[in-house]
C-alpha cells in the first residue's frame, strides 16, 4: 500500500476521512474502502492498494485500445490494475474492475519502463493504462508516466475521465494520447447505469483536449443510448471541442449485469451516418 494526495480529515474523532481524487469523494471509515474498491482508510490516513499491482500486461496494437489517428501500426506496452470507480451494468472487464481482488503481481514504475524500452525494436511507443480504470491507479500512473516521458517514450490513457480537476492537472503534463470512454450523452444514463454523473467527463474531454491527443469511444446500447437525436449531439459536442477528435462508436455484447441483445448491425450503420454530419472521423468498433 502507498500513502496518498488528494484527501483530509473528514471528522477527526472518528478518524473518518474524504478522499478527493474523483466527483465521487468518498466519505470513508477506518477499515473500509471508497466505492473504487482500492482506496482505503488505514487508521485514519488514506492509502491505495493496487498500487503497482498489475493484473494484465500484453503489447498491444494502438488500434485495439481503439486509436486510429496516434501512431497507427506501432505497439503498446499495456498495463492494466483492478478497481474501478463507476458501475457500468454492462462492463466488459468487471472481473478486475468490479470483481474480488484478482491475482496481479508487483510491477515497479521503473520495472514498466524497462519491460517498455525491451520492446521497442518490435514497434513499441511507450505504455498504456488500460483495462480497468487507471485513473483509480492514479500514483503509480504518475510516477511511471513521469519516468516514461524521461525515457522518450509515450504514455496513452484509456479511462472514463471521472476525476476531479485538481489531480487531472498534475497527470496532464505527462499524457501524449487520452481514449476517453463517454459512456452516453445523457446524465440519466450515468446515474441509472453507471452510478455516476456526466458533467464531470466532458469537463475532464476538454481538458485532455487540450493538452494532448484525444479519440472518443461510445458503447452503443439499444434502447439506453442508441437514439440518432443523442448521438447527433454528442457529435456536435465533440466538434465544438475540435472537430477532427475520431469517434469511435462501439457494438454491445451482453456482460456482467445486462443481458440484452446485442446492437443490431444496422443501428451501427445508421448512427455513424449521423456522427459524420459532424465529424469527418468516425469508426464503427465490434461489428
Amino acid at each position: 500500500m502507498k500513502g496518498l494526495d488528494y484527501w483530509i480529515v473528514k471528522d477527526q474523532k472518528s478518524r473518518r476521512v474524504q478522499c478527493l481524487l474523483c466527483p465521487h469523494v468518498c466519505v470513508i471509515s477506518p477499515g473500509e474502502t471508497g466505492c473504487c474498491r482500492v482506496r482505503s482508510n488505514e487508521d485514519g490516513k488514506l492509502y491505495v492498494e493496487n498500487y503497482g499491482l498489475v493484473t494484465a500486461c500484453a503489447i498491444d496494437p494502438l488500434e485495439k485500445k481503439p486509436f486510429k489517428r496516434f501512431y497507427p501500426g506501432k505497439n503498446v506496452l499495456s498495463l492494466g490494475t483492478f478497481g474501478c470507480n463507476l458501475a457500468c451494468s454492462f462492463c466488459q472487464n468487471w472481473r478486475i474492475s468490479q470483481g474480488e481482488t484478482p491475482p496481479s503481481r508487483y510491477l515497479s514504475p521503473e520495472e514498466a519502463v524497462e519491460k517498455a524500452l525491451k520492446y521497442v525494436p518490435a514497434g513499441n511507443i511507450g505504455i498504456a493504462y488500460t483495462y480497468s480504470e487507471p485513473l483509480m491507479w492514479y500514483d503509480y500512473v504518475l510516477d511511471t508516466a513521469k519516468l516514461v516521458k524521461k525515457a522518450g517514450l509515450k504514455n496513452i490513457l484509456v479511462t472514463n475521465g471521472y476525476i476531479n480537476p485538481q489531480p487531472l492537472t498534475g497527470l496532464l503534463p505527462y499524457l501524449d494520447a487520452v481514449n476517453l470512454d463517454v459512456k452516453a450523452f445523457t446524465n440519466q444514463f450515468y446515474q441509472k447505469v453507471c452510478r455516476g454523473t456526466l458533467q464531470p467527463v466532458l469537463r475532464s474531454a476538454q481538458a485532455f483536449a487540450k493538452h494532448c491527443h484525444l479519440e472518443i469511444t461510445t458503447l452503443v446500447i439499444p434502447a439506453l443510448n442508441d437514439s440518432p437525436d443523442e448521438i447527433r449531439e454528442l457529435s456536435q459536442w465533440i466538434k465544438g471541442i475540435d472537430p477532427n477528435i475520431p469517434l469511435h462508436i462501439n457494438r454491445y455484447f451482453p456482460n456482467y449485469h445486462m443481458s440484452l441483445a446485442p446492437t443490431p448491425v444496422q443501428t451501427m450503420e445508421r448512427l455513424k451516418a449521423v456522427a459524420q454530419e459532424a465529424l469527418p472521423y468516425v469508426f464503427l468498433g465490434n461489428v
